[in-house]
């Protein structure tokens, strides 16, 4: 079995990529707030999570043993 060692910025900076992803596609699918903000923030929140763990992803990949 491989294993990754993760510091806790590292662990926590995952966990804010998720969030992001998670709040944009909540916002894309939510009829809360006006149409133009949703979708501005949504869109953003989604690419920026979409854009961030590209990088992380392979930061955790290239230390695995």
């Amino acid at each position: 079995m491989k294993t990754t060692t993760l510091t806790i910025p590292e662990l926590a900076l995952i966990a804010g990529t998720r969030v992001m992803l998670g709040g944009g596609i909540g916002l894309l699918l939510a009829d809360r707030l006006g149409k133009e903000k949703r979708q501005a923030v949504g869109w953003t929140l989604l690419l920026t999570g979409v854009l961030t763990t590209i990088p992380i992803g392979l930061l955790v990949f290239c230390k695995r043993r």
